[in-house]
């Protein structure tokens, strides 16, 4: 966990001059994109792991993920409908991302990319142009009417307001998965500074916030997740 500019010691991006590099002059950081590209990596592994041990009777692994997997299916559908198993892949998939990324900063060495901006902006943006053309998609130049509200006389009204609030979901997103997972991880790091060294505060001081910061990352991937869910339903469904 480091602070934003600053090179932490313990973190491998430092340790492999990960930090910054030189484009056109210019020092650009891309520690967080490099956090991004190690989470990745292990999520393939995994993958591989489980796709090259999968039977008829699972193994712990292949259990867990089931079991993870098929709550987040039952969840969506049930609150969608039927319909909805269409967009359980996608929202699954954002779920685990998001998790994955949030959980990287409770591994030492490690640093969580959620914890930067640029990276739940690059998520929030996603989902605002999915939902979208979803919605496009299904209702054509009518997916207009969700924009416009019922009573025809109110149009002039109703549009502005809720173009500025679907503009305004991207940003709430991004600042709102920002600022929690951000929160956390300076929290660890000012943990790191107390103790006899930085080793020992860094091993023994976090331990007792690490289980508190674990229920934290998982909600906040849960959040965006059904943040995800509705604002899908909302284009699909009839404009009310």
């Amino acid at each position: 966990m480091a602070t934003e500019g600053l090179p932490h010691p313990l973190l491998l991006s430092t340790v492999f001059d990960m930090d910054h590099i030189v484009i056109g002059g210019d020092e650009v950081r891309i520690t967080y994109v490099f956090f991004t590209w190690c989470g990745m990596l292990l999520l393939t592994l995994l993958g591989l792991y489980v796709r090259g041990t999968t039977q008829l009777i699972p193994g712990k692994v292949q259990s867990i993920l089931e079991a993870g997997i098929g709550a987040l299916e039952n969840f969506t559908v049930e609150t969608m409908g039927e319909h909805g198993r269409r967009f359980a892949p996608l929202l699954i998939s954002i779920f685990i991302y998001v998790f994955s990324m949030n959980m990287l900063g409770l591994v030492p060495g490690f640093d969580a990319p959620t914890a930067n901006i640029n990276t739940t902006i690059a998520i929030a943006v996603c989902v605002f142009l999915y939902y979208n053309y979803i919605g496009l998609r299904t209702w054509g130049f009518k997916y207009i009417n969700h924009f416009t509200g019922s009573n025809k006389a109110l149009i002039p009204l109703m549009l502005p307001i809720e173009i500025i609030s679907h503009l305004a979901r991207p940003l709430s997103m991004s600042l709102r998965l920002f600022g929690n997972i951000f929160g956390e991880e300076m929290t660890l790091l000012i943990f790191f500074s107390f103790g006899a060294s930085i080793y020992v505060g860094a091993l023994v001081g976090t331990i007792p916030m690490y289980f508190l910061f674990l229920l934290g990352k998982t909600l906040q991937a849960f959040i965006l997740f059904i943040l995800t869910m509705i604002y899908i339903k909302d284009a699909v469904e009839h404009a009310h």
